[in-house]
């Protein structure tokens, strides 16, 4: 799997800590005045002692601070929003920056009894997170397995049969209420490459890893809008109707097509629908489906999109 966002850069003087989590252990460093130390350093901000050792420790902590952050830091974490960030106090005195996982903003409380939660990013980092003591989340996030990473379906829906000759029936799937969320899809910058080669936009905002960084006003390359808007056809709807009685259905378009936000590369995006309108024409019935594709964890729409269905 392959990994957008942001490591941590190891030194020589860090490595312990970063070794300990790849073992499913926090370690901070003693000095031999007993003064416990975070983050790493050669000496004792206490008492300036170099006589430092590592020690494994339980991780037991209590929240000291957290915020509830809405807006990324960087775009490649675009579809973790909202990230809850935290200080938290280790039973040894120590503060660790950190990431609260499987807990809801509405139940933080100051002062809250958490455990660590070792979080294991593709290739050989373990970022240190954490969660309330008795959380159901697990105590490993496997690399193949993060939070939002499946690409599983919803659950199927028991589905109702709509005759598209019933006009009645037809005009009862309008609604101002969009659909639950779809299955999840990272947005991969080899898929926007590969786009890129097959409908010749190359431009380097989606291209140039390296120019978008210093140049582009996302700080990092964006999938064309036109790939977004065709990777409908792996997100699975959950759909709760079935139209019957035509004798054909035929995409027949979009009524309306908008691109109204970025979609970072790597990031993953998910679709909700409406029936929007159902109209008798001609040649049949035609319902218009509102699709909106989201990056997770974002409110405003990437694409939004009123698709034509003709059945006929």
């Amino acid at each position: 799997m392959g990994w957008n966002k942001p490591l941590p850069q190891v030194t020589e003087i860090s490595a312990p800590f970063w070794d300990g989590l790849r073992k499913h252990s926090v370690r901070i460093q003693q000095c031999d005045k007993d003064h416990w130390i975070f983050f790493p350093r050669t000496h004792c901000p206490h008492c300036g002692s170099r006589s430092l050792q590592w020690r494994s420790v339980s991780g037991a902590a209590t929240l000291y601070s957290f915020t509830v952050t809405r807006v990324p830091t960087l775009p490649e974490f675009t579809d973790e929003m909202p990230q809850l960030l935290a200080v938290v106090e280790l039973s040894e005195g120590v503060h660790i920056n950190t990431t609260l996982v499987g807990m809801e903003a509405a139940d933080i409380r100051i002062g809250q009894a958490l455990r660590p939660v070792f979080d294991e990013r593709p290739g050989t980092h373990v970022l240190l997170r954490y969660t309330a003591i008795d959380s159901a989340a697990p105590q490993v996030l496997r690399a193949d397995s993060l939070p939002g990473q499946a690409l599983a379906p919803p659950a199927p829906l028991a589905r109702r049969q709509i005759s598209c000759k019933d006009s009645a029936a037809m005009q009862s799937l309008v609604s101002d209420t969009f659909s639950a969320w779809s299955n999840q899809i990272e947005v991969t910058q080899a898929s926007i490459d590969q786009f890129a080669a097959l409908s010749g936009d190359d431009y380097w905002i989606h291209t140039d890893p390296a120019k978008s960084r210093t140049d582009s006003p996302f700080g990092t390359t964006i999938a064309q809008g036109s790939l977004v808007q065709v990777l409908i056809s792996r997100l699975q709807l959950p759909l709760d109707y079935e139209i019957t009685g035509s004798n054909n259905m035929v995409n027949y378009g979009s009524d309306r097509l908008r691109f109204a936000n970025p979609v970072p590369s790597g990031c993953r995006i998910h679709a909700r629908y409406r029936v929007k309108a159902v109209q008798a024409v001609k040649s049949g019935m035609q319902l218009t489906m509102e699709i909106n594709i989201h990056v997770v964890g974002q409110e405003r729409p990437s694409v939004i999109n009123d698709l034509l269905i003709l059945y006929m």
